[in-house]
């Protein structure tokens, strides 16, 4: 059996639930780090400890959760909810005094109503065709277990230790990317654009692996990227669906590389 140790120097908060994974294997790419502690929470408990008195004694946010969305809403589901104020705030106080924060995969499609958290994770994936910056925009797309290269951008201590370019064979998603506002770390040799790529609309009104009608413009082939948000450092990685990601060591350098970069130093 192996020793799970509590008592490591770095400390993070993992958030979970809202998407169906596979906890085991998940938690398999934290026990793997030497020096690094993961405590998993599910929402909507993790929302309760999102603000600097829950969050004493953690030193990273870690968002592998999908909250603010009702899959089992009557109509129009997922319905969109919205965060209470309580939340909002201690979020920001959770910036404002320099928590880091590493957001993976689906983390992106959280709290769709929450502009402001958008903002601060550069990027949105939507379920329902919306409003992104004033601008009308079609739902997201999603593409199941594509096998492509990923470039990695040198230099960045995220990105250390890994080669020039890797394979993953994940999913990927066709959404909102903020370019101008972030640093890019990981870009994909997967084509974004609709001729590959499902709506997300269409998959939860029961039609999956669906484009009829669908009118969404090509997208960014950036699938990673750090920025500074208010007085925290902040990672996204959209890799990490599944044990595909989980398994691979150059996901596990990343995430750890992330971890270690936004901590309070």
């Amino acid at each position: 059996m192996p020793i799970i140790r509590h008592r490591a120097p770095l400390q993070c908060l993992v958030a979970v639930r809202g998407h169906p994974f596979d906890r085991t294997a998940f938690d398999a790419v934290f026990q793997a780090m030497d020096g690094i502690s993961a405590t998993m929470v599910d929402q909507p408990a993790a929302a309760r400890l999102m603000n600097p008195d829950g969050m004493r004694g953690f030193d990273v946010l870690v968002l592998y959760d999908m909250p603010g969305l009702d899959f089992e809403a009557p109509e129009n589901a997922p319905l969109y909810l919205e965060p209470d104020d309580s939340l909002k705030a201690g979020f920001r106080a959770l910036l404002e005094q320099g928590t880091g924060v590493v957001a993976l995969h689906h983390a992106l499609a959280g709290w769709p109503t929450w502009a402001e958290y958008h903002e601060w994770l550069g990027g949105q994936f939507l379920y329902h065709p919306g409003e992104v910056r004033g601008q009308a925009v079609a739902d997201s797309g999603y593409a199941h277990d594509v096998t492509h290269d990923i470039a990695v951008t040198p230099g960045h201590p995220v990105t250390a230790g890994l080669p020039a370019t890797f394979t993953l064979t994940d999913e990927l998603y066709l959404g909102q990317v903020f370019e101008d506002d972030v640093t890019p770390l990981l870009r994909s040799s997967a084509a974004f654009d609709r001729d590959h790529f499902w709506s997300a609309d269409l998959a939860v009104k029961g039609q999956m692996h669906c484009r009829d009608g669908w009118d969404h413009p090509a997208g960014s082939n950036l699938i990673g990227w750090a920025k500074q948000t208010l007085n925290s450092r902040l990672v996204y990685l959209q890799p990490g669906d599944g044990p595909s990601a989980y398994d691979s060591p150059h996901y596990r350098q990343l995430v750890e590389n992330a971890i270690r970069w936004v901590a309070p130093q």
